[in-house]
């Protein structure tokens, strides 16, 4: 049987989940996030990650779904006081009913699958949270095989990262590695093993239309950060560099539209070879 607890002060445990709010060193340090909502607590639950503990207000009536999750995970069960569980939400106006605590897997490469037809999306140095979650629920919509975010970047497991992400976060292995120097050992490794994965870059300057590029075989595409696009060391890995032709008064994309648009090329390129 899970540990059940009460709290109904700022105690020590209360004060650590909180950190997992705002401050990244403590989530790092902790290996840990907190996560809200139906779905996203699901498919963090259904996908088989660990699930440390599940938050929910003391004295409250719950949902069905709430008990019946409570009762289906391995993890300690935490009653809150309302107030706590109102300050966790991150949200003045929103009292969550339900918040979980869970594990950050490592940051290995090897989690993301390798194939013929895998497609793996490289952010480089994003700045939003956000961005992140966006990008990889778009990653998960058109079937990609990971997501990696290079270089000094915003966090994936930021609480804004995690919501924008809808739930994907815990569908699509997400990895964070220091430079592109890791991953481009790792793309020689999975060459030498078989698949020639291909390296494309996306920059409003590319050569070629994004459209017009074959993007049906092993591929891992690139997209840049927000303000300066691709790093000097990702534009010269690439093979290839390609464009999202634009029109109207827009200068460029948001990076995770960009991003986007270039996975659905991929994925309709995909089916129709189907």
């Amino acid at each position: 049987m899970a540990k059940t607890l009460t709290i109904t002060t700022r105690n020590a445990s209360f004060q650590q989940w909180q950190a997992l709010l705002t401050n990244r060193t403590k989530r790092q340090r902790s290996g840990e996030f907190l996560v809200q909502g139906v779905r996203p607590i699901t498919v963090a639950l259904e996908q088989g990650w660990e699930i440390r503990a599940l938050l929910y207000p003391d004295r409250q009536p719950l949902s069905r779904w709430c008990r019946d999750l409570l009762d289906r995970a391995d993890a300690r069960r935490v009653a809150l006081a309302p107030e706590l569980m109102r300050e966790l939400s991150g949200k003045e106006e929103e009292s969550p009913e339900l918040l979980a605590v869970v594990a950050q897997p490592d940051d290995d490469l090897t989690r993301i699958p390798v194939g013929p037809a895998m497609l793996v999306v490289v952010f480089d140095r994003p700045k939003t949270p956000g961005n992140i979650g966006t990008l990889i629920r778009s990653a998960d919509a058109f079937g990609a095989s990971g997501v990696v975010v290079t270089g000094h970047a915003a966090d994936p497991y930021d609480p804004k990262a995690v919501r924008a992400s809808t739930g994907s976060l815990f569908a699509v292995p997400a990895v964070r590695v220091p430079s592109h120097h890791a991953v481009l050992d790792w793309v020689a490794a999975v060459r030498k093993a078989g698949p020639q994965i291909q390296i494309i870059g996306t920059d409003e300057h590319g050569d070629v239309d994004v459209a017009e590029h074959d993007l049906t075989g092993p591929t891992l595409l690139l997209v840049g950060n927000e303000t300066h696009g691709l790093s000097k060391g990702w534009q010269e890995a690439a093979d290839r560099m390609v464009s999202i032709p634009i029109v109207g008064a827009a200068s460029s994309l948001n990076a995770a539209a960009a991003g986007t648009v270039a996975l659905y090329e991929a994925a309709r390129q995909r089916a129709k070879q189907r």
